[in-house]
Formats: C-alpha cells, structure tokens, sequence
C-alpha cells in the first residue's frame, strides 16, 4: 500500500495526496452512504454531565462549538473536514467498553458508563494544534489518564502506553470504502510518563455534553502539547508495554512522522511551515490571520522537563 501522506501545501487546508488522486472512486463507493446520511436519523442527542471545576485553562477565546463539532479530522468517516459530522449518525457509542491490559498487576475492562461515574469529570479548556497548521480552542470534559493507569497499577517494567480504535466498517464508512486511506485500526503510543502527565487527559464529552460522535465518542486521548493527530478517539483498549508502540502516521508515512509529535514551530513538517497557524472561527478560511505556533503548544513550562536532554527537532 503506497504510503499514505496528509495535507499539502498551503498547510491550512490541505487534502491527503492519496486522497485526492483516488477522490473518483471514493466517490463512487461513498455516493450511496452521502445520500444516506441525509436519509437516516441523526445521532443520539448528546447527554448532560456533570463537571467539576478544574484549574486546567487558557486564556485564549473559545472556538465555536459548531467549528469543532463540523471541522474534523477522522478518517474513520471519511477525508473531508465535514465528513465526520455529516456520516457518524450510525455510529453506536454505547454499549462500549476499554480493556486496560498488558505490563499491569489488575488487566481490566471498564463499562464506559461506569468509567465516567468512577472518576471526577473536569472541564479543562485546551489549545489544540493540527499538524495541518490550524488551531482551536476546546472546552473538554474528562478525567486524567493516569487516574486510570492508576486502578490497574502498571509494572515497573512498564514504559510506554499503547492505544487501540474500534473497527466496524458497517458504521464508519472510511473503514468500509474500497479505498482504504489508513490502516486499521488507528493506533497511538505514549511514553509512560507522557501519558501519566497531569496534562493528559481522556476525553468523555466537550462543552459540557458526552462527545458527539465525530470528535471521538465515547472516549477520546487529549495530550495539549502535542500534535492533534496523538488524540486517538473511540479508544477500546489501552496497552502498557516495554517496547516503543508505532503509531497509523508513522506508520503510513515513516518519512515524515515518528512518535513523539510535540508541538515545535522551529521546526518545519517536511512540506509545510509550523512557524504560524490559522485559528478556526476567526474571521472565516480567507479572513483568518496567522498567529505564531507556541513551542509545545504554549505548555512548555508543564511538559518541557519531559524531555530534558532530548533533541527537541526530532519532532516527527
């Protein structure tokens, strides 16, 4: 499969090379499932929850939750921005469970309902930052990843966290196309003290409601400082390991991602600046200006000493 690359220059709104030569035939497969997201019924009206103040905060605006609830990427459903939201209506986000396994003392597999009542849920008002250089400003509900690490008590042999999707191409029609842009299913990795960050946050819901189903229901990673591309959604299983996980970018395209993914405009994607970047909901794709890229994203002073003694360029 030839490698699979994402958006080309300009970096704002960039359609994947292998997408764009193989637009007809996904076309072709996807007319019937476009017509039908027209015809079926919407998705589950996004449930309440109950939060807790949290000091995790920026003070930057807020992007719209129309923007961050239409502008997606999430191949899963498809390569345009829109897909997402206009073809998860049958995407089924309960019942779900989160298998927690590997280098643990107590494996275990949560019921997300379960999950959500067991630990505190924050409103934690983050940057996000694309590797397409584009930006936002999200308000999300969840809880932080070590919380969970916590209940199954990870090894000391332990050193990475892998993470692991659902596939069910019956109701993501990415998954199910003819052709495929990514191999499923998604999968990430973090170092184990990455993923213990007080920063690092699973995702249950944003703007106060359970996650709509194209930002990543039921349950979704959230690591601030890094790339969005780092923020696996529709988690079911999270693995601790000894041995460094690949990830879907470093994997489809070994040239121009790696693991780590940290958010530093002083070093360029291969084809595209990360020195600046276009704030989605400010002033529409012609009128928004470019603002400077913050090194790690504007967490430096939290996550810097993580990678004391590293090169920080190697980024990708």
């Amino acid at each position: 499969m030839p490698a699979f690359r994402p958006p080309i220059i300009p970096a704002s709104e960039i359609t994947p090379k292998t997408a764009y030569l193989s637009r007809r035939g996904l076309m072709a497969a996807g007319a019937a499932g476009t017509l039908a997201a027209f015809l079926r019924p919407p998705a589950a009206r996004a449930e309440t929850l109950t939060t807790v103040p949290s000091a995790y905060k920026v003070e930057d605006k807020v992007t719209p939750r129309k923007d961050v609830t239409t502008y997606n990427n999430f191949y899963e459903f498809g390569l345009d921005k829109a897909d997402p939201a206009a073809l998860s209506g049958d995407f089924k986000p309960r019942p779900w469970t989160v298998a927690v396994d590997g280098m643990v003392a107590k494996p275990q597999t949560f019921d997300i309902d379960a999950l959500i009542k067991a630990f505190p849920v924050e409103e934690r008002i983050y940057r996000m930052r694309c590797v397409e250089a584009w930006s936002m400003v999200i308000p999300w509900d969840g809880f932080p990843l070590a919380a969970l690490l916590d209940k199954v008590e990870p090894l000391g042999s332990a050193k990475f966290v892998a993470f692991e999707t659902i596939v069910r191409p019956a109701e993501m029609p990415g998954q199910n196309s003819l052709f495929q842009s990514l191999p499923w299913p998604y999968v990430e990795g973090l170092r184990l003290d990455e993923a213990r960050h007080p920063l690092t946050l699973l995702a249950v819901g944003l703007y106060g409601e359970t996650l709509p189903n194209q930002n990543g229901a039921p349950i979704r990673l959230v690591v601030p400082w890094k790339y969005g591309f780092k923020g696996i959604k529709s988690i079911v299983r999270i693995t601790l390991t000894d041995k460094q996980p690949m990830n879907t970018w470093q994997a489809a395209n070994p040239q121009e991602y790696g693991f780590y993914a940290n958010v530093n405009p002083a070093v360029d994607h291969p084809r595209w600046s990360q020195a600046t970047e276009r704030k989605i909901g400010e002033g529409g794709f012609f009128g928004a200006s470019r603002h400077p890229t913050l090194p790690f994203n504007g967490y430096a002073d939290q996550v810097a000493s993580l990678y004391s003694g590293m090169d920080l360029k190697a980024n990708f």
